[in-house]
């Protein structure tokens, strides 16, 4: 019993008339007439009565017109859902980042995929750069987003795509805190706090650029503060001001954060390896990270497919 004979009988049965199944199935009146009688024989039963003026479903052609019509109905669903996965509809996203990434660029990945894919899961891990280049190495992960350039594991892909713009904290006593901008120049000579490089080496290695680019090596002291946003600095009396992003450092009461003149950024590195893709779903989520407008007051970066210079 082939699909094409039960597709003829439902087609027969749903129209009781050949020359109509015939021309819905996009066949020949002979060729839908043979496909029927080739199904009688291999049920040995007949399953239509047919006159001069009308087509009729036996009692065997009853039961099976049911049963016919649910065995399409699983094969077209199964054929869609094929097709849904191979084309990234549907599918599992394994995703590591490093802690920058996460106060805004992962939500904001994730509402793009949810509205462009939503049956696709984005499964997140917020994890040390160490472990994260790991995972993408040995393939634990799909895609990995962390801040600043890395190193690529055998056959990893690295795509520098958006970059945030830093800012700098102050307390509200500070001298500058009443400008609209402020320059490195401004703050050479006061001490500067920084995360300690074992917890967030991704994100001190990518600040520490920021400074020599600039040309800028003021005292430094590790901040006592563990995490990432750091709302406690202002109460280490030694540091004087420090380096972040309004999306990490977020709101803090007797601090104001002003951008840099020139704009310095940190960029963000996207890492994933094609032939371990485990789904058509992860080329569509790189796909996406790479076309889908950054955040705003972010910028393109070189590798994200928007990028003015592309």
């Amino acid at each position: 019993m082939e699909l094409r004979q039960l597709e003829a009988f439902v087609g027969v049965a749903r129209e009781l008339h050949f020359g109509r199944a015939a021309e819905k199935l996009h066949m020949s009146q002979p060729t839908l007439s043979e496909l029927i009688r080739r199904l009688e024989r291999e049920v040995g039963t007949p399953l239509l009565t047919r006159t001069t003026r009308r087509v009729a479903l036996t009692q065997a052609g009853a039961e099976l017109f049911g049963r016919a019509v649910s065995i399409l109905d699983d094969v077209e669903g199964a054929t869609a859902a094929v097709r849904r996965l191979i084309e990234g509809d549907v599918g599992t996203v394994r995703l590591g980042i490093t802690p920058p990434a996460a106060p805004l660029l992962t939500p904001h990945l994730a509402e793009a995929l949810h509205r462009a894919a939503p049956e696709v899961e984005l499964s997140v891990r917020r994890m040390w750069l160490p472990d994260l280049q790991q995972a993408i190495g040995e393939g634990a992960l799909d895609v990995a987003i962390t801040c600043g350039p890395v190193t690529n594991p055998p056959g990893i892909l690295s795509e520098v795509f958006c970059a945030e713009p830093v800012v700098v904290a102050l307390r509200e006593s500070h001298r500058l805190a009443d400008r609209p901008t402020v320059e490195f120049a401004h703050l050479a000579g006061e001490t500067l706090g920084s995360h300690s490089e074992a917890l967030f080496p991704a994100w001190s290695l990518a600040l520490q650029q920021i400074l020599d680019v600039a040309g800028i090596a003021p005292p430094t002291v590790e901040l006592t503060e563990i995490d990432l946003s750091a709302h406690r600095w202002p109460d280490q009396r030694e540091v004087d001001w420090t380096l972040t992003t309004a999306a990490v450092a977020g709101a803090t009461p007797g601090v104001v954060l002003l951008p840099l003149e020139p704009p310095r950024f940190i960029p963000y590195t996207l890492q994933w390896c094609p032939i371990r893709a485990t789904t058509a779903a992860v080329g569509r989520f790189v796909h996406l990270a790479l076309s889908v407008d950054v955040p705003p007051g972010w910028v393109s970066q070189p590798d994200h497919l928007r990028h003015p210079g592309r």
